[in-house]
């Protein structure tokens, strides 16, 4: 029986990005990650886990939650992200929820206060909330009766009959857990991953509380040789291209913070409009002409010449980046990441076979069958990256034809 650890990161201060989009973050050193990484993943799923990788998948909850014991005075709280702050924002009581937050998320902190106790929680440990009472939904699928949760974009889906239906459906709340902190005080909080956490609480019929981790039962998230010659042969070609590249044209896109920044602005409004990079060398056109007409618009929103002057300054400055011989590598660095996309859509497709909890989109006519949110992949050094089929989650998370948790 295989298992594979699964859980959200989100380390304290840290955004968590994309596998492909380490090639313009980190440049060559970021590049070699996300192969590496990918190299890891296709040999754990061939049955070879000689590279140290670890693999985790995230659940799209809301809202974030922590919960455990002050270190100031040993009290039980819960907090939000507000945790960190300078001054800690947290809750012991319900008078405290009700003065600082109102409608359901006042509710859910409240649940948290009156029911998370009875697991014995040492320290400090991050989840996200996943359902109250309230949220759970008898409803059908596929001619099937299930029970349903809907915190974000995605639904959550299990049979009615079976065993984890019952006990989600007694819960009072449901929460997955995926980081546990140490330190003196929240100041100094510090984050590990990859642990099991819920697994060494009390047990309580109140709170269906998992780590967000999955087991291959049937041993179907395994690659065949046809699938390990396959992904072999992208990544073979990806390193080729890599060798190719000029490490200071990679190098110049995250150096230059403001060229990064736009760079990944315009490949988002691809993404989120559902639409994959095809064509790199009209990908790098669009991104040249998308810079200008920003720098002219932040320009004509100026009032005074030297405010206009600041703007095409800017403009210039980044455009001195796409020479001839730097378009030529960026259309390489684009054609790159496409290689890393379907290296890792790959992958994403292979464990999605071992999900034990339907994933589902809620649109005006009825439910659309989609994958899970996504998965990180955590090597032997702590570094983590998201591996996410944007082209179907990151439109659905935009798209206004799928209904969020929150809208009724």
């Amino acid at each position: 029986m295989k298992k594979f650890n699964t859980f959200l990161i989100e380390e304290k201060n840290t955004h968590m990005e994309h596998l492909e989009d380490a090639v313009l973050n980190g440049g060559v050193n970021g590049t070699r990650q996300a192969i590496n990484l990918l190299r890891s993943l296709r040999d754990m799923l061939s049955g070879n886990s000689s590279r140290g990788v670890s693999t985790t998948v995230k659940w799209d909850g809301a809202p974030a939650i922590f919960a455990g014991t002050d270190p100031n005075d040993g009290n039980f709280f819960v907090a939000k992200k507000g945790i960190f702050n300078k001054n800690p924002k947290i809750y012991k009581t319900a008078d405290e929820v009700d003065a600082d937050t109102s409608g359901e998320l006042a509710v859910k902190l409240k649940d948290a206060l009156k029911y998370l106790p009875e697991l014995g929680i040492n320290g400090v440990i991050q989840g996200d909330f996943l359902f109250s009472k309230s949220d759970l939904k008898s409803e059908t699928h596929d001619g099937e009766k299930v029970t349903t949760f809907h915190p974000n974009t995605i639904v959550y889906s299990v049979p009615s009959k079976s065993e984890l239906g019952a006990t989600i459906r007694k819960a009072k709340i449901g929460i997955v857990w995926h980081t546990t902190y140490t330190g003196t005080s929240f100041e100094n909080m510090k984050a590990s991953f990859g642990k099991e956490i819920a697994s060494k609480l009390r047990k309580t019929p109140n709170v269906w509380s998992v780590d967000a981790m999955f087991t291959d039962v049937s041993g179907s998230a395994t690659f065949t040789d046809k699938d390990t010659k396959k992904i072999t042969s992208y990544l073979s070609e990806t390193g080729k291209m890599f060798k190719k590249l000029d490490a200071k044209t990679l190098n110049g896109i995250s150096e230059n913070p403001e060229l990064l920044q736009k760079i990944k602005t315009h490949f988002n409004t691809k993404v989120r409009s559902g639409q994959k990079i095809t064509n790199v060398k009209s990908h790098v056109k669009d991104l040249v002409n998308y810079i200008s007409a920003y720098y002219e618009k932040e320009a004509g929103k100026r009032t005074s010449e030297k405010g206009k002057a600041i703007q095409i300054d800017k403009r210039d400055e980044i455009l001195k980046y796409f020479s001839n011989a730097n378009v030529q590598n960026l259309e390489n660095i684009f054609t790159m990441m496409n290689l890393l996309i379907d290296s890792k859509e790959m992958i994403i497709r292979k464990m999605d076979e071992a999900s034990n909890i339907t994933t589902l989109l809620r649109t005006k006519d009825g439910f659309k069958v989609t994958a899970p949110e996504g998965y990180v992949a955590i090597d032997n050094n702590g570094s983590a990256l998201k591996l996410v089929n944007r082209m179907q989650f990151s439109y659905a998370n935009f798209s206004p034809e799928f209904l969020k948790g929150w809208e009724k």
